[in-house]
């Protein structure tokens, strides 16, 4: 089942929005380009990631500073998960997602 979250004609660069899919907090970015779809929550203790600060392609969580590599999603300055990324679905001129 696709579940449409935006508009392909709103998704330009710094593009950031937060959706609430079957009780998951989902933030949906638009960074050099790409449009991403991940948790919204840090994978070292759950914060959500919608306030963290993203420079060069590098998202720091506001709470503890750890650092994500937005292009692999691994951590690079602590040892904890990498961030859990969904895939997009598309559908006539919507960005999505299918469940």
């Amino acid at each position: 089942m696709f579940i449409a979250l935006e508009r392909l004609l709103n998704l330009e660069e710094g593009y950031r929005q937060v959706f609430q899919v079957q009780g998951r907090s989902l933030l949906l970015l638009v960074v050099e380009g790409r449009t991403l779809l991940l948790e919204n929550r840090c994978p070292h203790q759950g914060t959500p990631l919608h306030n963290a600060t993203l420079t060069a392609g590098v998202l720091r969580c506001a709470r503890h500073g750890i650092e994500f590599e937005l292009a692999s999603g691994r951590a690079l300055n602590a040892q904890c998960p990498g961030l859990a990324y969904l895939p997009l679905a598309y559908e006539a001129d919507r960005v999505g997602i299918d469940l």
